[in-house]
């Protein structure tokens, strides 16, 4: 008879208490994951992130573009800490001083030592939660992996080593991101 160690359920008074140690700890299905902090290259990427898309989403009020660390708390024993989130207007009000409870409407994540983790439990994670778009940027690849939760499987990836429109309301202004240029200088 085989038997699983229990998966033990978080709160999230438990979780704000890890060490504040420069480490970057997840909670996700129960598990703890620690991550050292990011690389340079990895805050060069998600600081040209931020230079790009906060300017446009400011710009046509469309909401909230934020640079991680924010915890995204999606349910009792699920926080995660996405690179960069991306938050409809009509949605602000899922911010609170713990930080956003419920799924963005876009998260990103820089791939860098994690790269398993973040192509396999945690878009698992973003999908089962309603994250309708989930970006995986992989800097040594130079492109940009493109998950879209619906209900046809075959439309959910898309990969992207050029140009990329970005609309994030579907009648809404897009910006177009050079993935080449986002993802340049990498070694």
């Amino acid at each position: 008879m085989s038997t699983q160690p229990a998966v033990r359920r978080w709160t999230y008074d438990e979780f704000a208490r890890l060490p504040s140690d420069g480490n970057r700890y997840e909670v996700i299905g129960g598990k703890v994951y620690v991550t050292p902090a990011p690389t340079p290259f990895h805050q060069e990427i998600t600081g040209r992130l931020s230079d790009l898309l906060r300017p446009f989403v400011k710009q046509h009020g469309l909401g909230r573009a934020l640079a991680g660390p924010i915890d995204v708390l999606f349910a009792e024993g699920d926080y995660l800490e996405p690179d960069f989130i991306f938050v409809r207007q009509e949605r602000i009000g899922l911010f609170t001083r713990r930080g956003f409870e419920g799924p963005p409407d876009l998260v990103i994540e820089i791939a860098s030592g994690t790269m398993a983790r973040d192509r396999g439990i945690k878009r698992q994670r973003y999908a089962q939660f309603g994250v309708p778009e989930y970006w995986l940027l992989d800097p040594r690849a130079k492109r940009l992996e493109i998950y879209r939760t619906t209900d046809d499987p075959g439309r959910q990836t898309q990969i992207v080593t050029g140009d990329y429109h970005w609309q994030p309301v579907s009648d809404g202004p897009s910006l177009e991101i050079d993935v080449a240029e986002l993802l340049s200088d990498f070694e």
